[in-house]
């Protein structure tokens, strides 16, 4: 049977709408090519990467990364990352390329490059190294020796941040106690929006026999102001009034404030309300309402030893009354049987014992009265 011509035509054109329906399966990316890792400044780990080789001219590339563990996952189109890493420890990095933004379509392996710590015994690197930035104005870092160090090591102490054209070195190195510290200026940074930096420390010594250390210090988190100046206190209507002026660098909306006040005559602590009222420039006035009061601690401690004493004293003076007060409500009822066991049984029992005594003390008499009168005739004779 012949088709028409018309229908026939039409027949080829839906067998090839029915071949293009299904698209083509998107190819899996060749991994990326030449990754490397490099470090700037003290702390910033920089990773490069070229696109991978073979790409295929219809995609648009791709590059998902994340760290050794997993974490600050990324995607772009970038082929480079840095992120601030103190080097105390072995940082890995993992990249890996794909046609979309969506991991999960079709991403060619990974590739990993990592950064191991700086050399040396671990237990030569200084610990507990932290930083401080005081009113703004200076940062102050301190540590402690590492176990495995000589007393008379000389320390280093070099810092970075994004307002430095190069690394500097601290001069200022002083000892406390078992700690040594560094202080080194540090103003406002150029760029106004300072929380998003941080400072970068590294302290090693100066014949490089121990582990360097390396802290990164977010500005926003280790930020001590000044105290404030106080000008006049005073009371007034019961209220203590403090007038003030606050540190510099710093704004009365930037700041809280903590108030402690000690009564040495009563050995008291008093919790101040703390209300904002007025200020000028950097001047600012507060006013406190008592609250209330915390007594000693030695009332407490002394009260702790005396409540058990008194609860004990009142339970046995209760269990004493109780015994009592249950002998007058229920006295005890006597045994008929046992009275008359004690008029009869045991009155004659005591009877015959003392007719017993009597004939014994009469016979002994009569034989003590025979002995007497024989020695008064024996001495009438001679």
């Amino acid at each position: 049977m012949e088709l028409p011509a018309r229908l026939c035509g039409l027949w080829v054109l839906l067998l090839c709408f029915a071949d293009g329906g299904d698209a083509a399966p998107t190819e899996t990316q060749p991994p990326v090519t030449n990754l490397s890792v490099s470090v700037e400044n003290l702390c910033t780990v920089i990773w490069t990467w070229n696109p991978p080789e073979g790409a295929s001219p219809n995609c648009s590339l791709w590059y998902f990364s994340h760290f050794g563990n997993k974490q600050d996952k990324k995607i772009a189109p970038e082929t480079h990352r840095s992120k601030e890493v103190p080097l105390n420890e072995r940082v890995c990095l993992q990249v890996g390329s794909q046609c979309s933004t969506n991991e999960s379509d079709n991403p060619s392996t990974l590739v990993e490059k990592c950064i191991s710590p700086p050399e040396g015994d671990p237990e030569s690197a200084v610990t507990e190294l932290q930083c401080i930035w005081h009113n703004l104005s200076y940062m102050n870092c301190t540590w402690l020796p590492g176990r495995n160090t000589r007393p008379d090591t000389n320390y280093t102490l070099y810092y970075w941040h994004s307002s430095l054209g190069k690394i500097l070195q601290c001069e200022d190195i002083y000892t406390a106690g078992q700690h040594i510290g560094c202080s080194f200026a540090l103003n406002k940074l150029k760029d106004s929006s300072f929380d998003q930096h941080s400072v970068q420390v590294m302290v090693k010594d100066n014949a490089g026999k121990i582990r360097p250390s390396f802290n990164i210090v977010p500005l926003t988190s280790h930020v001590q102001p000044d105290p404030p100046h106080i000008k006049n206190l005073f009371f007034q209507h019961g209220d203590l009034y403090i007038l003030g002026k606050n540190p510099q660098n710093f704004y009365s909306r930037c700041l809280s404030y903590e108030v402690e006040f000690n009564n040495s005559q009563t050995e008291t602590h008093y919790i101040l309300s703390v209300s904002f009222f007025d200020f000028i420039s950097h001047i600012f006035l507060f006013a406190f309402h008592f609250l209330g009061k915390k007594a000693n601690p030695t009332f407490y401690i002394t009260m702790l030893l005396i409540i058990p004493v008194i609860v004990a004293g009142a339970i046995i003076v209760l269990l004493l009354y109780l015994k009592r007060l249950k002998i007058i409500i229920f006295p005890p009822i006597p045994d008929p049987g046992k009275i008359f066991k004690e008029m009869f049984g045991d009155q004659n029992d005591d009877t015959l014992h003392w007719k017993k005594y009597d004939i014994y003390e009469k016979q002994t008499k009569e034989e003590t009265d025979s002995i007497v009168l024989i020695e008064n005739l024996k001495r009438a004779s001679q």
